[in-house]
């Protein structure tokens, strides 16, 4: 039987590897996508537009995304907190 501390250490593994797969599956996305724009833009030679999320567009994504996760995964790490982790 595994203990909890061990539980928890498994799931704190699991999440991380989750969390870090799917930043770096939509890093690999857009960097790919931005790839192919640039090939099709300079094929087709038009000028390279503004981005599609202007800088405050960004800066209000990221500050819901932080909101989102710490609203997810505030009470685990609270629980964790006071184990001792």
């Amino acid at each position: 039987m595994i203990s909890i501390l061990a539980q928890e250490r498994l799931l704190g593994a699991t999440l991380g590897v989750l969390f870090t797969g799917a930043i770096v599956f939509e890093e690999r996305r857009l960097i790919y996508n931005s790839i192919s724009n640039t090939q099709s833009q300079s094929l087709h030679h038009t000028p390279v537009g503004e981005p599609i999320f202007g800088k405050k567009s960004r800066s209000e994504l990221a500050h819901s995304w932080n909101k989102a996760v710490d609203q997810a995964f505030g009470p685990l790490i609270k629980s964790l907190s006071s184990r001792g982790w």
